[in-house]
């Protein structure tokens, strides 16, 4: 009558489970042991029990296989990693390529050549060019918009300058009209003072011409007595 097979599960019976521990444990080292001297293998084994025991085996030492181990998995890591990086920019650049002859479509179509196309990709054709039509309108009056708000403010600034220069030069122009009405009162009294001049030299001709004309009917006279 053979043995029957046992459950693969925990066993509940802390002595039955502490016995069949052991027993595995030293059968695991019996093999760890035979496919390193067998194979020509690098084993490294290393076992907790329950109740934190260490059991280890190593053909070589324990150190250098925990070494060659985490090498090998930093390598291999490094590897699916660029292999992954490599698919990725694969799918990329298909994509990409893919991206770049709908664009050459596009243009070759929208350049006139519409030769294959269909009433339906006629159709859409002819959507896309009202919706390219309106969105370079809305662009155009959204730049008329920048540029007449642009000019707004730039006549704004202009304004404001004018007015400063215009108090800056108010006081001297008011001053200037000041030295001109001074100007202009200075030379009407000069003239009358002129004029009154004149006069008087014409009055005092006129009252010493009598004894000229005298004086000169007396030199008559004495050249007639004479």
């Amino acid at each position: 009558m053979g043995r029957g097979k046992i459950a693969i599960r925990r066993i509940d019976n802390t002595t039955t489970r502490q016995v069949t521990f052991s027993k595995r444990r030293n059968g695991l080292l019996k093999k760890a042991r035979e496919l390193a001297v067998l194979c020509d293998a690098e084993i490294g084994l290393i076992v907790f029990s329950n109740t934190d025991r260490l059991y280890d085996y190593a053909s070589t030492s324990m150190k250098s296989v925990i070494e060659r181990y985490s090498k090998i998995k930093e390598d291999r890591h490094l590897v699916m990693h660029s292999n992954s990086e490599i698919q990725f920019w694969r799918r990329e650049a298909t994509c990409l390529r893919q991206q770049l002859h709908n664009l050459q479509e596009n243009y070759r179509q929208l350049m006139g050549d519409v030769n294959g196309l269909g009433l339906r990709d006629l159709q859409t054709l002819e959507n896309q060019l009202k919706a390219s039509l309106q969105a370079i309108r809305k662009k155009k009056d959204q730049v008329l918009i920048d540029e007449t708000q642009d000019l707004i403010q730039k006549v704004r600034i202009m304004d404001r300058e004018y007015m400063d220069l215009f108090k800056k030069i108010n006081p001297y122009a008011q001053e200037n009209m000041e030295l001109h009405r001074k100007v202009d009162a200075s030379a009407r009294f000069n003239g009358g003072f002129t004029i009154c001049g004149s006069l008087s030299l014409t009055s005092t001709d006129l009252e010493l011409s009598p004894p000229q004309q005298q004086t000169s009917g007396t030199q008559d006279d004495v050249l007639k007595l004479g």
